[in-house]
C-alpha cells in the first residue's frame, strides 16, 4: 500500500472548517479503497502561525513541506495580519515563490444541479505563478514596487522567456491530453515587449505540439468572449494577473467561485488551493462551503496519480469526487447552494456516500 505525505494548512478565517472537511472526505476515501494511505502533517500557517512563530510562514512550516509529497492549504486572511506582516508577501504568495510553483492550474466546469450563466463550459486556465505584474513574486530580492515621491507609484513587470516557455508546455501537454485546443492571452498590442515576449513564446512552444489548435486573444476581448461563448475554450494559457482575474471570471460564469479549484505546481511538488478567499465574515458558523477546498485536493491527487504512476490513487481521488457529485444531486449541499446542510452535515453526507460505493471488484447495486 503506497502511502503519500500530505501537509495541511488550515489557514483563516473558514479555512480550518474546510480544510478539515476536505481531510476527512479524502481520509475516507482512502480508507473504503484501500489501496492507498495518507499521512496528513498539520502545519501552522497565517494567525495560528503569527501567534505561535511571530510569522505567517515560519521556516519550520517550509521545511515540513520539503519533505511532503503535496499539500492543502486553507485560505488566508493576510490583510488583518499586524502591519509588519502585510507589508511581506502573502503566505500563498510566499509559498509560490519559495518553492518555485510556476503554474496555477484552475479549471471550470459546469455541474450538475448548479445554475450556470453560460450553460455548458470545461475549461482550464493555466496561470503563470512567478512574474508578470505581480511585484511580490518577480524579485529576487525586494518586493518590485516603490514611490518615488507620495503622489507617484512606479511597478516593475517582469516577463521572461524561461517562465513563458515552462507554463506554456504544461499548457500544452493538458492539451493534448484534452480536446488539443489552447488560446493564449496577452496585451501585446499595448505592452509590446512584455506581452510580445510571452505571446511570441507560446507560440514557439505550440510549434512543437502540431496536433494542437493555436489561437490568442487581448486580454479585453477575451474577457468578452468568456460571457459569451466560454463553452469553445479548452486550454487557456496567461500571465499572472490576467490568469488570476480570468480564473475568477470563469469561476463565477459557470456557478460560483466558492466552488472554483485550483493547484500550483513545480515539476516536484503541487499545493490544493481552492481560488476563493477565507470569508472572515461567516467563519466559525459551519456554514462555509468546502466544495472548492475538496476539489482542490482532488486536483493534488491526480497530479501525484500521474507524478508516481499510481492507479489506485487516481481511484481514490473519483471515490471522493463521485461521492460529492451525487451528495451535491441529491440536494444536500450548503445554503449558498440554496441547501440547509451545514458544513459538518455536508461532509457527513459525502462520507457515508462513499462507505456505500462499491469497492474494487464490487458490483455497484
Amino acid at each position: 500500500m503506497a502511502t503519500y505525505r500530505i501537509g495541511v494548512l488550515r489557514g483563516d478565517g473558514i479555512g480550518p472548517e474546510i480544510v478539515e472537511a476536505t481531510v476527512a472526505i479524502i481520509a475516507a476515501a482512502a480508507e473504503h479503497a484501500g489501496t492507498t494511505a495518507f499521512d496528513f502533517v498539520s502545519l501552522p500557517m497565517g494567525w495560528e502561525a503569527i501567534e505561535k512563530h511571530g510569522e505567517p510562514i515560519p521556516d519550520v512550516t517550509k521545511e515540513a513541506l520539503l519533505k511532503c509529497h503535496g499539500w492543502i492549504m486553507g485560505p488566508h486572511d493576510s490583510s488583518s495580519y499586524p502591519a509588519e506582516h502585510r507589508e511581506k508577501r502573502n503566505p500563498s504568495g510566499e509559498l509560490r515563490h519559495h518553492f518555485d510553483l510556476y503554474a496555477n492550474i484552475r479549471p471550470s466546469k459546469t455541474m450538475a444541479g448548479i445554475k450556470s450563466v453560460v450553460g455548458e463550459a470545461d475549461l482550464v486556465i493555466f496561470r503563470e505563478n512567478t512574474e508578470g505584474f505581480y511585484p511580490d513574486r518577480n524579485m529576487y530580492a525586494g518586493l518590485g514596487e516603490y514611490m518615488i515621491n507620495p503622489d507617484i507609484a512606479i511597478v516593475n513587470g517582469v516577463f521572461t522567456r524561461k517562465a513563458a516557455e515552462r507554463i506554456a508546455h504544461a499548457a500544452f501537454r493538458m492539451a493534448m491530453q484534452r480536446r488539443r485546443k489552447v488560446t493564449i492571452v496577452h496585451k501585446a498590442n499595448v505592452i509590446r515587449l512584455g506581452y510580445g515576449l510571452f505571446l511570441d513564446t507560446c507560440r514557439e512552444v505550440g510549434k512543437q505540439y502540431p496536433e494542437v489548435t493555436v489561437e490568442d486573444y487581448h486580454i479585453d476581448a477575451m474577457a468578452a468572449h468568456l460571457v459569451r461563448r466560454a463553452r469553445d475554450f479548452d486550454v487557456i494559457v496567461t500571465t499572472n494577473m490576467f490568469g488570476d482575474i480570468l480564473s475568477d471570471l470563469a469561476g463565477e460564469l459557470v456557478g460560483s467561485l466558492g466552488l472554483a479549484p485550483s493547484i500550483n505546481t513545480n515539476d516536484q511538488q503541487a499545493m490544493a488551493q481552492a481560488a476563493h478567499g477565507s470569508a472572515p465574515d461567516i467563519a466559525g458558523r459551519n456554514i462555509a462551503n468546502p466544495v472548492g477546498e475538496l476539489l482542490s485536493t482532488v486536483m493534488l491527487l491526480d497530479w501525484l496519480a500521474e507524478r508516481h504512476e499510481d492507479r489506485e490513487l487516481y481511484q481514490v481521488a473519483r471515490l471522493a469526487e463521485n461521492a460529492m457529485t451525487v451528495t451535491m444531486q441529491e440536494g444536500i449541499c450548503t445554503a449558498d447552494l440554496g441547501g440547509t446542510a451545514s458544513t459538518t452535515e455536508f461532509t457527513e453526507a459525502i462520507i457515508q456516500r462513499i462507505r456505500q460505493s462499491p469497492r474494487n471488484g464490487e458490483k455497484g447495486v
